[in-house]
């Protein structure tokens, strides 16, 4: 169902800005190439093929039945088939000229020569050649080369930045700009390449600017770049692009509005709006659905909610008839490893074995998938570094051309000063050309003395520089030397505090009565109780037991008692293994009760994975493969009174 709604989406686009334009036909404008000219009724209907497809590929069927589409010339051939191929297209059928698009993706570009100052150049040839290629890319879509259609698509849009400036793509070219951007986002969505995928649409959205479009064609952008967000778990990114696209929305009446509602209730979900407003508005739009397909295909949202607050059985009514009746295979692999998942936490073994199948088959085409996007990739990657080397190129002639036209004025200024200085030479006297002469020292002078005192600023500037960077040194040297005076203080606090803890300790071990055993001692007690009460699962969070974990005073009892009861324990364990920080004696401790990881991580409230690393991290420390609660127990009673 993703990928049907994407093309969907595509398509839309396609439609909307095409069909929903209301202008009135302009005159057409014929293409030429020298002296070369598109006959008029091919101008006529590539003007309406921007404005009624359907009414232009009903007149171009007609047109190729009459006798003057057999008299067309060489240029006038290759129009009609690509024009042919674009209307096609867009009346959704498949493209069967595709030996004469190809023909004329090769006769274009052929004619568009690299003088700038060509007409064919800058001219319709060019506008030409970038609608050949795209149109050669939808050719290669269809049967499925997705890195050659991409790379046509592309190859359109060199040629429009190449021929075209930014002011000039306006009008059809700008429409155009924006289906070439828009199936490059849906190309790079569907591979899950969401950061290219985002910068296409971007782009979509700056051309939809330059040239007004129906606003239901830019919603539909919107949406895409906010699926795009949330993809990349930028949650608040995605709402901003799913409010706009409702923004753009006259009626609440269409799939794409539940499209774009459902996805931002599931968003607010995810972004902590809690479960009863998003599961609200999920279950409404899932009652407005036009259908049985749309409506299991709402299921995913609800499901995923139920899953995320971990009510198994409801989200389990939701993901199987994704799993059983969906047409999007990719919405059937997600639906099979929720139930798996779900089947695991609950201990299920029935279907286990189906959905396990069923993954493992998706696995396969992973690979695939990675080739094609690593493909992907590289060409869009080839794209955009000829972009910037071209627009490196194009600032450098611009610099040049700045620089010229600062130069050449002063060029011209100094050479009719010398021409006119020339002139007065001649026609004066000795005399007269000897104090011109002064006057001209006194200039160089007055030159020499203003360039020595801009000099003489350049270096106070510089020297003044030099001060302000030595005192940014020492400001960083001595707020650095604030912070580890800070640390040393946070240090000696740190020490203080384990002393009052040993002296607390000490105190209450000389205050509490010495219960029989160490299992008997009321904190032993209180911890086996919680461990049979909470009946703790590893794949559980640990926070969902976070009314079992142990408080600091809870934890020091602990030590006390295991100090109690075997000889001072915890003291003998910092002496033997310095190493050891006050977070692994309290694990020590926990160990002596012969827990599971599954006990300590819920009274810790630790990550699972993070009980298991510090398990190993002890292990090293003590030197010690055997399991802790065993080494940890010799070591207690090895030097015990007990």
């Amino acid at each position: 169902m993703r990928k049907m709604n994407k093309c969907l989406t595509v398509i839309g686009v396609f439609l909307v800005l095409l069909v929903g334009c209301k202008a009135p036909p302009t005159a057409p404008q014929p293409f030429s190439l020298g002296e070369k000219e598109a006959c008029l009724p091919l101008a006529e209907i590539d003007t309406l093929l921007w404005q009624r497809p359907d009414s232009a590929f009903a007149l171009i069927r007609r047109f190729a039945a009459s006798p003057e589409a057999d008299s067309l010339d060489e240029f006038n051939t290759h129009y009609f088939h690509l024009l042919l191929a674009e209307l096609l297209y867009k009346n959704d059928c498949a493209q069967s000229n595709r030996p004469n698009v190809i023909k004329a993706v090769d006769y274009y570009d052929g004619h568009c020569g690299p003088d700038p100052q060509s007409p064919s150049h800058r001219g319709d040839i060019a506008f030409l050649s970038a609608r050949a290629h795209y149109i050669n890319g939808v050719g290669y879509y269809e049967s499925d080369s997705v890195v050659e259609a991409c790379g046509q698509y592309l190859k359109a849009l060199e040629v429009m930045e190449d021929n075209y400036t930014e002011k000039e793509l306006v009008g059809k070219k700008a429409k155009f700009m924006v289906y070439t951007y828009s199936r490059l986002m849906e190309i790079f969505s569907s591979q899950y390449m969401m950061e290219p995928a985002i910068e296409c649409g971007e782009q979509a959205l700056l051309f939809c600017a330059n040239e007004p479009t129906p606003s239901l064609g830019a919603t539909r952008i919107l949406y895409q770049i906010g699926k795009q967000y949330d993809e990349m778990n930028d949650l608040g990114m995605a709402l901003q692009y799913y409010n706009k696209a409702l923004e753009g929305m006259t009626s609440s009446d269409g799939r794409l509005y539940r499209d774009i509602a459902s996805s931002k209730a599931l968003c607010e979900y995810r972004a902590g709006a809690g479960v009863e407003r998003p599961m609200k508005e999920l279950r409404r739009i899932i009652k407005l659905a036009n259908s049985e397909e749309e409506r299991i295909n709402r299921f995913w949202a609800v499901g995923s909610i139920w899953f995320e607050e971990q009510s198994y059985d409801s989200a389990i009514r939701y993901f199987e008839p994704l799993y059983y009746y969906e047409e999007d295979p990719s919405y059937q692999i997600l639906a099979a490893d929720y139930l798996r998942k779900i089947d695991d936490s609950l201990g299920y073994e029935e279907k286990t074995g189906e959905y396990v199948e069923s993954l493992v088959g998706n696995k396969k085409s992973e690979g695939e998938g990675k080739a094609l996007v690593s493909r992907l990739e590289d060409t869009y990657k080839s794209y955009i570094n000829r972009k910037q080397e071209i627009q490196a190129e194009t600032d450098k002639k611009k610099a040049v051309k700045k620089a010229i036209r600062i130069i050449i004025p002063i060029v011209v200024v100094l050479t009719l000063a010398l021409v006119a200085f020339a002139k007065l030479r001649s026609k004066r006297l000795l005399r007269d050309r000897q104090a011109e002469a002064e006057k001209m020292m006194d200039r160089h002078k007055e030159e020499l003395e203003n360039k020595e005192k801009q000099h003489q600023e350049e270096m106070e500037e510089r020297e003044k520089r030099h001060a302000e960077a030595i005192e940014i040194e020492r400001q960083t040297h001595r707020m650095e030397q604030a912070a580890l005076s800070g640390r040393l203080k946070r240090s000696n606090q740190e020490v203080r505090e384990l002393k009052d803890q040993i002296k607390q300790k000490e105190e209450l071990s000389a205050n509490t009565e010495t219960a029989a055993s160490f299992i008997e001692e009321p904190i032993c007690r209180l911890i086996m109780e919680r461990v049979k009460e909470g009946r703790f699962k590893s794949k559980i969070d640990c926070e969902f037991y976070k009314s079992y974990a142990l408080d600091k005073q809870q934890l020091l009892d602990l030590r006390v008692a295991a100090d109690r009861h075997y000889n001072q324990f915890t003291l003998r364990l910092r002496k033997t293994y310095p190493k050891l920080t006050n977070t692994d004696i309290d694990y020590c401790c926990l160990y002596l009760l012969n827990l599971t990881y599954s006990d300590v991580s819920a009274l810790m409230q630790r990550a699972y994975h993070t009980v298991v690393e510090r398990d190993s991290k002890i292990k090293k420390t003590i030197g010690s493969e055997n399991p802790l609660s065993v080494v940890l127990m010799d070591i207690a009673q090895s030097d015990s009174s007990i």
